[in-house]
């Protein structure tokens, strides 16, 4: 009996033995697959977060996208404005063409349509005597004026009148005046030309300035020449030429009757007095 227990007891010790070298050589592994177990999870969560962060970045640009739409379908259903058409416009399409007797006439007939009767608009007619040769653009003030005025040296001499001028030259600005002057140093010879515009210069000014001494041409803006004879400081009984800026155009491609304002005082200017000594033959129109 004693033997068979001792063998017993061998061999549960054995086994024992046998069982821990097992779990011994079996711990090794386990480990191993731990440690490769972990960059499985590591991977997991960076591709967790890739997709995320992507599915963030989508939601943006979903959220984005129909904002843009939302304006360009505001934008399509707003209606389009169409700009009005200016002088301006009209003017820079058109070819520049020379102004002519027909169009002055035209002009004042417009003007007056609803403003005097038919029988008052028939006294405003001009003749074509009453009209210089017009300018066909190619001349310079000078030349022009050389040309309607071949006699002029002898006029400047015979005009001996105070407050009162032989030529008028009529334009739409103060600037414009001054440049007018200049180019016709050529022409006036010497002749005495006068500034009759509003701009830094007094009515009272001119009008002594105008009875000191002779003058001989009178350049300036329809409405302060207008002025000046309606006070009596400009007198039209030596008047024989009246000469129009009329094809010049100012930045805006405007002419001067282009111009509302300058316009209207042009036609107070021909009422004024100037119709009437077309009219008895003494005055005549040239348009530059």
């Amino acid at each position: 009996m004693g033997d068979d227990l001792g063998d017993e007891w061998w061999a549960q010790e054995g086994n024992s033995d046998a069982s821990e070298e097992e779990t011994r050589q079996e711990k090794p592994p386990t480990e191993k697959t731990n440690k490769t177990k972990k960059p499985e999870k590591r991977k997991s969560v960076t591709e967790e977060t890739v997709k995320a962060k992507k599915k963030k970045k989508t939601q943006q640009k979903e959220c984005i996208i129909p904002k843009k739409k939302d304006t360009e379908d505001e934008k399509s259903t707003k209606p389009k404005r169409k700009r009005k058409k200016t002088i301006t416009d009209v003017l820079s399409s058109s070819e520049p063409k020379p102004g002519s007797p027909a169009d002055l006439q035209t002009l004042v007939t417009q003007y007056f349509a609803d403003k005097l009767s038919v029988i008052e608009q028939e006294e405003l007619k001009l003749l074509d005597s009453s009209f210089l040769s017009s300018n066909d653009l190619t001349h310079t003030l000078s030349s022009y004026l050389k040309q309607v005025c071949p006699k002029w040296s002898k006029i400047q001499k015979q005009h001996k009148e105070k407050s009162s001028v032989v030529l008028l030259i009529v334009c739409s600005s103060a600037l414009r005046a001054i440049e007018l002057i200049k180019q016709m140093t050529a022409f006036k010879g010497e002749a005495k030309a006068l500034k009759l515009f509003a701009k830094h210069i007094k009515m009272e000014e001119q009008v002594k300035l105008l009875q000191k001494g002779v003058t001989h041409i009178g350049v300036g803006t329809p409405g302060r020449i207008s002025a000046l004879i309606e006070k009596e400081g400009l007198s039209l009984q030596a008047l024989k030429y009246v000469v129009l800026d009329w094809n010049w155009r100012d930045q805006k491609l405007r002419r001067m009757m282009d111009v509302p304002e300058v316009k209207l005082d042009f036609m107070k200017l021909l009422q004024g007095g100037i119709l009437n000594g077309c009219k008895e033959n003494k005055v005549k129109f040239g348009l530059f």
